[in-house]
């Protein structure tokens, strides 16, 4: 949690200074301890995880490495896009990191084509996870997909983060249902509802979830009420966020409940958080550094083909 809100603190500063980042930055604040939760319990290599931009909290706690993330958002031909995609729009197949897809809601389709396919092969005892926000659940590829992965009985974990707007579209303006873990019912799916900026409460959610799915329990869908504590990228201000809703209960920081909660039960040392934050900031600025100094793609030199084979399938630059 600390590494992804201090990483998308340095994206935004490279951001904002100008020529450097390629893309948006989109930044996960206030999300961090609903994205980490649940990727903790799931197993790189083995597992599936579709993110959402405000997931590098998840991406990181899944195994995707400091060095990727700036990788991509510098554009370089070292990264996992191979500087030929939109920062978000990274991923690692391979690993079961499939690349973000911006329509909203698509993901879970994709999740639950893979979890069929895994199926089909005669594999078991995995699950797939993918996350998406509130403003999603209202299109008609999360009804798609959920009900495919309901009627299936997919070992799907859906993770929706109610940050109380959709951009800038409040709840009120976007559901009448009473509250979005109401639509799981509707779905034959099951229904977790829990406080998104307690780290503690999210862990014992998620875990239940992910064993339930990973159990033969079929979707389980977890809502987190939180506040997104930013705009919705660095290029909005988040000016239509009332005063009220950033000191309502779901507006508070899930870093500085995290850390209030840990002190209290004594699991980590007061100075120690120090340490840990000046481990972060030393490893991303090696990151940075380093990032900083690998080339970018050159349009007369790569091999942009799109149509896969076994020859590019490794990610080898070959000529046509």
């Amino acid at each position: 949690m600390l590494m992804a809100r201090l990483m998308e603190e340095k994206l935004a500063s490279l951001y904002r200074s100008g020529g450097r980042i390629v893309g948006g930055v989109y930044s996960g604040k206030g999300q961090e301890a609903f994205s980490a939760a649940l990727t903790i319990h799931l197993e790189f290599g083995r597992d599936i995880f579709a993110p959402l931009i405000r997931d590098q909290a998840g991406r990181l706690a899944f195994g995707e490495s400091v060095m990727q993330s700036f990788q991509t958002h510098f554009g370089t031909v070292n990264g996992p896009m191979r500087g030929r995609d939109g920062n978000v729009h990274r991923g690692l197949p391979r690993e079961g990191i499939p690349a973000m897809i911006s329509h909203l809601g698509a993901q879970i389709s994709v999740v639950s084509g893979m979890l069929m396919a895994r199926q089909m092969q005669g594999k078991s005892g995995f699950v797939g996870a993918t996350a998406i926000g509130d403003g999603a659940t209202s299109t008609g590829a999360f009804h798609e997909g959920l009900n495919l992965a309901a009627i299936e009985k997919l070992p799907l974990v859906l993770a929706v983060a109610n940050n109380q707007f959709a951009y800038s579209t409040p709840n009120e303006r976007q559901f009448a249902c009473r509250n979005l873990v109401d639509r799981a019912i509707g779905y034959g799916v099951v229904g977790h509802e829990v406080d998104a900026t307690d780290l503690v409460a999210c862990v014992r959610t998620f875990r239940e979830a992910v064993a339930n799915a990973r159990s033969g329990g079929g979707p389980q869908m977890v809502v987190g009420n939180l506040l997104r504590l930013c705009g919705h990228g660095e290029h909005d201000d988040a000016s239509y966020i009332s005063d009220s809703a950033k000191q309502a209960h779901s507006g508070r920081d899930c870093i500085e409940v995290a850390r209030t909660q840990i002190a209290e039960q004594g699991w980590m040392r007061e100075t120690a958080f120090a340490e840990e934050e000046a481990s972060c900031r030393k490893t991303i600025e090696e990151c940075v550094d380093r990032a900083s100094a690998e080339s970018l793609p050159n349009p007369f030199t790569c091999d942009w083909s799109a149509i896969s084979s076994d020859d590019l399938s490794d990610g080898e630059n070959l000529k046509s």
